[in-house]
């Protein structure tokens, strides 16, 4: 039998849908002026999970998105479709692995809600699947409806000064770490990079290996690395990869 993954009991949860309800809300005043300006399609709305450590943050929370015609969904109810508001007091072990239990139950939308973020937690958030931040002391009615609908259209959000720190750590990362290996933040070397630029370019392989003074061997050698290490079908999926994320 296999293990049952245990449930998220360490932490509170409540649900919430987005935008107004037109039979509810004339769309008028500020409301008006919000969904214009986050582009909010009258009639849609957005489920919210809101999952936090205890029932104060939680009812805190769930008091502003209610405000905003949310529509609170419990656990259960978990899917791609879900934007989960993850409540913390500080981007912690404890906060990361709750993030990735969310996103292995399908809440592959979380924004998280956290009331200190270091460097550390910054970059641990984002590498567990964060979509979204937004400081507790932020985290008003204007605020959360903001990233709830950034989240729910695929979008990341991030406060300038948060953003800023984690660009200065993917640049210290590539420096400091990757750079000497060889390695880019995209996960490819240089060598395998250059070799994915010059087939884009219309070079057959025995042309890259001439450009690259290697034989034609080691270019479909470095080809198999690549297509093996990012799962793609072929050389041609490789080149597309490569060109679709800028990376040539």
């Amino acid at each position: 039998m296999l293990p049952v993954e245990p449930a998220l009991s360490e932490w509170r949860t409540v649900p919430v849908t987005l935008v107004d309800d037109p039979m509810q809300n004339d769309m008028t005043g500020e409301n008006a002026m919000i969904a214009r300006s986050i582009s909010i399609v009258p009639g849609e709305r957005a489920r919210v999970f809101i999952s936090a450590g205890d029932a104060i943050s939680r009812d805190g929370i769930a008091s502003q998105v209610r405000g905003q015609s949310v529509d609170i969904v419990d656990e259960r109810h978990l899917d791609a479709g879900v934007v989960t508001l993850l409540v913390t007091d500080e981007v912690d072990e404890e906060a990361v692995r709750e993030i990735r239990t969310i996103r292995r139950r399908g809440g592959e939308r979380v924004v998280l809600v956290a009331t200190r973020i270091d460097d550390a937690g910054l970059l641990a958030a984002v590498e567990a699947g964060v979509g979204a931040i937004v400081r507790r002391e932020e985290a008003n009615a204007r605020t959360l409806r903001d990233a709830i609908v950034t989240c729910a259209a695929g979008d990341g959000a991030l406060p300038p000064d948060l953003l800023g720190r984690l660009l200065n750590q993917m640049g210290t990362l590539q420096r400091n770490v990757l750079g000497p290996r060889g390695l880019t933040l995209a996960g490819l070397t240089e060598r395998e990079i250059s070799v994915l630029r010059l087939l884009a370019d219309g070079l057959d392989t025995a042309e890259v290996g001439h450009e690259l003074f290697c034989s034609e061997r080691t270019v479909k050698y470095i080809v198999h690395d690549v297509t093996s290490k990012l799962n793609l079908r072929n050389r041609t999926h490789a080149v597309a990869y490569a060109l679709r994320r800028g990376l040539i």
